[in-house]
């Protein structure tokens, strides 16, 4: 599981992923690392979120390809 968690944030904010995601998830980045190496499960509630901030982040990328498609 904790691959996918990796997955998610370096999808959502790139390489850097980890101090971001823990800034949105408003968490330690310390936790987040803990999480990643498996020293602490990921809490429940916590793919929900990422669920939640990607689906977000989608939305606003959809919305600017359709602001660039009618600017292109």
């Amino acid at each position: 599981m904790t691959d996918l968690l990796t997955r998610c944030g370096e999808a959502l904010y790139g390489p850097r992923w980890q101090t971001d995601l823990a800034e949105a998830l408003d968490v330690d980045d310390r936790t987040v690392r803990r999480w990643i190496s498996g020293a602490t499960p990921v809490p429940q509630g916590v793919y929900a979120d990422l669920m939640r901030l990607m689906q977000e982040r989608a939305q606003t990328l959809d919305d600017l390809t359709e602001q660039c498609k009618r600017l292109g």
